[in-house]
């Protein structure tokens, strides 16, 4: 009777990267990092693919450390073995190899010989006669045969047993949490703000040793204020707060904060001012100077009659726009109108005459 031909057995070392001669410790170490890298939860965009490379890595994981396993089981039962002998095992071996071994515990003791022959066996084992040891040898070599009809039921009841075994993936790392930052002001002159400028500001902060003492260490943080910068404007130094065991160096947060100005109030980008004049020559027009925020003066004429609520805009002359280089607001003048506090029957006279038609 002709055999059919059979499909070629998929090549579970080239699937996970590793030789042939790989031990349990490199197929594990496969297997994490492939699971990690084709989860089909990481691959929203080629999910059909990463969902069949996940599901290889896993077969031949499964594949791979069964086979392991096996060979382990058969130099461990294998009669030959000298009693007390030492087989070595990494941590991740005798992790990975607990199934295995409540299968084989359980494996023999659902074989277990009924107490006639075990007491015949075991004395026939303390005989040191070489009819006897060839009679062991042989029941032992029949246990171990390695026809079909023996190993291919076993390995089906090994690989139903593993493949209801989901595969254990561990770490052994603890995320170190982040405390909550510290967060200061930085008090800033509306020149500082119009101009830019470096401040430099000394912290204090605890900082742990490589002895593991926690000492106080003295640090100088620069910080770069920007024309433009407005009032809350927050910049942040990553891991420059306290150190503690166990968690993360906790980051500072400077907030701009916006000294008072005596003469200067900022709204947005624009500058307000308030500047007084007497009544005539609110009445009559005038010519003022006026200071700007550098230090300079501007000479400005008004010939319109200055009433309540009147404002003068100046273009160009408030704060830099941080997000459009090379412009800046408006200056604003407010007007402050001083009355006189008296006036004689002579002036008010004439100031009726002057006015009575002015409406």
């Amino acid at each position: 009777m002709e055999d059919h031909p059979r499909s070629p057995a998929p090549d579970f070392y080239s699937i996970l990267g590793i030789s042939k001669a790989a031990s349990i410790r490199d197929i594990c170490k496969a297997y994490k990092s492939l699971v990690m890298r084709w989860h089909p939860d990481k691959n929203p965009s080629n999910k059909p693919e990463a969902e069949a490379k996940f599901k290889a890595i896993n077969e031949a994981y499964k594949a791979l450390n069964g086979k392991k396993q096996d060979e382990r089981n058969m130099i461990c039962d294998n009669p030959t073995t000298p009693r007390g002998s030492y087989i070595h095992r990494s941590v991740d071996d005798s992790f990975f190899s607990r199934s295995s071994f409540l299968s084989k515990s359980a494996s023999r003791r659902s074989h277990t010989p009924t107490p006639g022959p075990s007491l015949s066996e075991s004395t026939s084992r303390g005989s040191t006669t070489p009819t006897d040891f060839q009679a062991t040898l042989s029941k032992s070599t029949s246990r171990r045969s390695t026809t079909p009809t023996d190993v291919l039921p076993s390995l089906s009841r090994s690989s139903s047993r593993r493949s209801n075994t989901a595969p254990i993936v561990f770490s052994q790392s603890t995320a170190r949490r982040k405390p909550q930052p510290i967060e200061k002001k930085l008090e800033c002159s509306l020149e500082d703000l119009c101009h830019g400028c470096v401040k430099k500001i000394n912290v204090m902060r605890d900082v742990i040793t490589d002895t593991g003492i926690i000492v106080q260490e003295e640090e100088t943080l620069r910080i770069k204020v920007k024309p433009g910068w407005k009032k809350g404007t927050k910049i942040t130094f990553e891991g420059k707060g306290n150190e503690r065991r166990g968690t993360l160096p906790a980051d500072i947060i400077f907030s701009i904060d916006e000294k008072r100005h005596p003469l200067f109030k900022r709204e947005g980008d624009d500058l307000e001012i308030g500047v007084e004049i007497p009544l005539v020559k609110a009445l009559t027009g005038c010519t003022l100077d006026v200071p700007l925020l550098g230090g300079e003066k501007m000479t400005l004429s008004i010939e319109d009659i200055i009433h309540p609520g009147y404002e003068k805009v100046i273009s160009g002359q408030g704060m830099p726009k941080s997000k459009e280089q090379g412009k800046r607001g408006d200056l604003r003048i407010s007007f402050f109108i001083n009355f006189p506090d008296k006036i004689n029957d002579d002036q008010r006279s004439e100031i009726c005459n002057i006015l009575q038609d002015c409406y």
